[in-house]
């Protein structure tokens, strides 16, 4: 800590790296939570309708959901030549500009996703390090900030936010408020989970009455249930109105790109993860500034 006292920008230059290296396992998760989460879809559905395994191509699904497959094994190769990619290849950022975004073997192009991600994880990091001096919910926060990273890239290419992210964050949030590490107490953080799910669960059954549509999945639910248990319920109606906004805003540039209409589904999640995330920070800030500057309170 004394340290730390003499050379403030250590914390936040440590936390970028180690968020860099973190944004490289948050690929993997990323890519694979998903298709590990299909897979045993896919195995439950067999051992419930064991009919579906006499055709070819169910036993050659059955096949494939034998294979070991989760965040370590096996290990990452190009999906082009099938070549294990190296370790020399598999340093953040750095491998990616040294092999200008190819494979080394066949020259297959690399998604610039890859050290995007990366970049984002290590400058969100950095600025929770520099923004919260080192503790217990310092540390706490960079892991929050890791999982909405996973979170928004997965609803991004899958329109899906995983259980097992959502639901280990939100009780996250209320053991840290149970043992006093967050700021929030746990009552508010018990209430602000209930509220989260509660509020946005309202919504949908209310829009889906009235559309006979499903406005959003309840994965959207969970996501704001895991944000009111870190933030606490007082901060669900900010969350909810940044987060709205940011959504209406690049929902209509994403039609004028597209070139779509607003029966286009779009991801929800990803919104929520910002506002969240901006509220966890900054947010008493931004309301204090509002009230203040416009309400004159």
């Amino acid at each position: 800590m004394e340290l730390l006292t003499h050379y403030p920008w250590l914390y936040p230059t440590l936390a970028a790296v180690f968020g860099l290296l973190i944004g490289s396992f948050l690929n993997v998760v990323i890519h694979r939570l998903p298709i590990m989460m299909e897979r045993e879809w896919k195995r439950d559905c067999i051992d419930c309708f064991p009919e579906f395994k006499v055709n070819d191509q169910a036993k050659e699904q059955s096949s494939e959901q034998n294979e070991t497959f989760n965040l370590s094994v096996p290990r990452s190769r190009c999906p082009k030549c099938n070549q294990l990619i190296s370790a020399k290849d598999n340093i953040p950022v750095i491998s990616w500009l040294l092999l200008k975004g190819r494979c080394r073997h066949c020259q297959h192009p690399i998604s610039a996703r890859y050290p995007l991600v990366e970049l984002l994880t290590a400058a969100l990091t950095a600025t929770a390090a520099y923004m919260l001096p080192l503790s217990e919910w310092s540390l706490a926060v960079i892991g929050f900030t890791f999982a909405l990273v996973a979170l928004t890239f997965i609803d991004i290419d899958k329109m899906l936010l995983p259980d097992q992210i959502t639901l280990p964050l939100m009780w996250a949030g209320l053991f840290l408020a149970l043992v006093g590490i967050s700021p929030v107490s746990i009552e508010d953080a018990l209430i602000g989970a209930m509220f989260g799910y509660l509020s946005l669960w309202s919504l949908y059954w209310v829009f889906k009455l009235l559309t006979k549509k499903e406005g959003m999945g309840y994965g959207d639910f969970k996501l704001l249930a895991a944000l009111g248990a870190w933030l606490g319920w007082q901060e669900l109606p900010f969350v909810i109105l940044l987060s709205s906004l940011i959504g209406a805003i690049c929902g209509i540039i994403l039609m004028k790109v597209q070139q779509s209409d607003s029966q286009t589904p779009f991801s929800f999640g990803p919104y929520l993860a910002f506002a969240g995330w901006i509220s966890l920070l900054w947010g008493n800030q931004i309301i204090d500034w509002y009230l203040t500057s416009y309400l004159g309170l």
